[in-house]
């Protein structure tokens, strides 16, 4: 038997079915039924069962019209025998060595089923004898999603040239300390939030210097694309630390951030409206990009020639197109698109700035982008996902879940890994990504 995806899958979800369903069976000896009592004669007497201890999850979705707002009691101990049946009837069906395509096609399509039940497996588990909100919850994977999908975006933008960008947290931090520094500036002389949209300003163009330098590097000089984005990323941690240190520490600036509205009518919708359409400027910006960059790389002449370039640029140069500025422009457009994800750290929610406040966003961006398997909509699938995997963080120390706080701060990372591992599946690259181009 091959040690294929679908086999290790296969094997991880008959591990966690088995270890579920014995957990679940020694709740069951738990629980007890009720004293029947005596019924109507055209009722059908039945027994009801209950447990001692934890039974149940509530999972809250409240609303501002209390009307829309309900609760959805899930039973702990069925719920979980009913996802451990469904995770051993996949694991077990999918080592089965079936080699024609139909039944190759269930086996997939089975073991999606159960990693999108994770999820709120997961969710539930946590919250059992308790209850978690899931507006919250929704909420917060959408916030914490926004610089990894902002992020993702200047990574495609990159590599669908032909330009590998592993500078994408360099140049995320560098607009996260350029932006606050001019904030700090000005924000005595100029009333209101004036000063914050120039910290924004200005952490866009120091995230578009930094890729004009590795476009330098990389698309001129030719230099090894992964040393240059080293070098951009090491070069910002030294910068921003300095400038923090000498600037920031004696500035007297204020800890402000953008303020939060509401779009009229949309912001009224049950549910999604107070999770999509409230919010701050840069996460309503990530919808904005996402829908841009798909517009602008797949119906648009700019677009059709940066695909060739990533893809063929000796047969796109044939044709005129002139790779080396198609190669800036592009690299510089996702600098500037980074140094604005930036900008959501300093600017949008922690209202100031401290050494390597991105936290390796950069890279989860780019698992992110990997992910969508450098779609855009792709992407920001997957940048929500990372922000769902850094929302639980949250929620579990919230649900005071019996799990060390060390590993699940791990979480978010422990997702990039496995994402990356095995759930992307055949994930191609721009053909010409990482390649250098001289001209004939």
């Amino acid at each position: 038997m091959k040690i294929t995806r679908t086999f290790i899958f296969s094997i991880v979800f008959l591990l966690a079915g088995g270890l579920l369903l014995i957990a679940a069976l020694q709740r069951t000896n738990e629980i007890v039924p009720y004293r029947m009592t005596t019924l109507p004669q055209h009722v059908v007497p039945s027994v009801a069962f209950e447990a001692p201890g934890v039974t149940t999850s509530i999972l809250r979705f409240p609303n501002e019209d209390d009307s829309l707002s309900f609760n959805l009691e899930i039973p702990t101990v069925s719920y979980s025998l009913i996802v451990a049946l469904l995770f051993v009837g996949v694991g077990t069906y999918g080592l089965v060595p079936l080699q024609n395509e139909r039944a190759q096609r269930t086996k997939t399509n089975g073991l999606i089923l159960a990693g999108i039940l994770i999820i709120p497996t997961v969710l539930i588990l946590a919250a059992a004898g308790q209850s978690t909100n899931m507006i919250s919850m929704l909420g917060a994977s959408f916030r914490l999603g926004t610089p990894i999908i902002i992020g993702a975006m200047a990574g495609i933008w990159c590599e669908r040239s032909g330009v590998v960008n592993i500078a994408i947290e360099g140049m995320m931090l560098t607009g996260a300390a350029f932006g606050f520094v001019a904030y700090t500036f000005v924000t005595a002389s100029i009333p209101g939030q004036g000063g914050l949209w120039i910290g924004i300003a200005v952490a866009v163009a120091s995230g578009g210097l930094m890729a004009l330098l590795h476009a330098w590097l990389s698309v001129t000089f030719k230099t090894d694309q992964i040393i240059s984005g080293t070098v951009i990323n090491i070069m910002a941690l030294g910068l921003t630390a300095f400038m923090r240190r000498e600037v920031i520490l004696n500035a007297d600036a204020s800890f402000e951030t953008l303020s939060e509205f509401s779009i009229p009518l949309l912001s009224k919708i049950p549910v999604l409206g107070e999770v999509l359409f409230t919010g701050k400027p840069i996460f309503f910006s990530m919808f904005l990009l996402v829908i841009l960059t798909h517009v602008m790389l797949y119906y648009t002449r700019w677009g059709l020639r940066t695909r060739a370039v990533g893809e063929n640029p000796h047969a796109a140069d044939t044709l005129g197109i002139n790779v080396q500025r198609n190669r800036y422009i592009n690299v510089i457009i996702g600098g500037l698109i980074a140094g604005l994800a930036g900008a959501w750290f300093s600017l949008e929610t922690a209202g100031g700035f401290r050494d390597g406040m991105t936290s390796g966003t950069g890279f989860i961006a780019l698992a992110a982008m990997i992910f969508g398997k450098w779609t855009p909509f792709g992407a920001a699938a997957g940048g929500l996902l990372f922000g769902f995997s850094q929302a639980l963080d949250t929620r579990f120390q919230l649900l005071n879940v019996p799990i060390p706080v060390q590993f699940v701060q791990m979480t978010p990372y422990l997702v990039t890994m496995i994402v990356l591992a095995g759930l992307v599946g055949r994930a191609t690259a721009p053909k010409a990504v990482g390649q250098p181009y001289e001209k004939e």
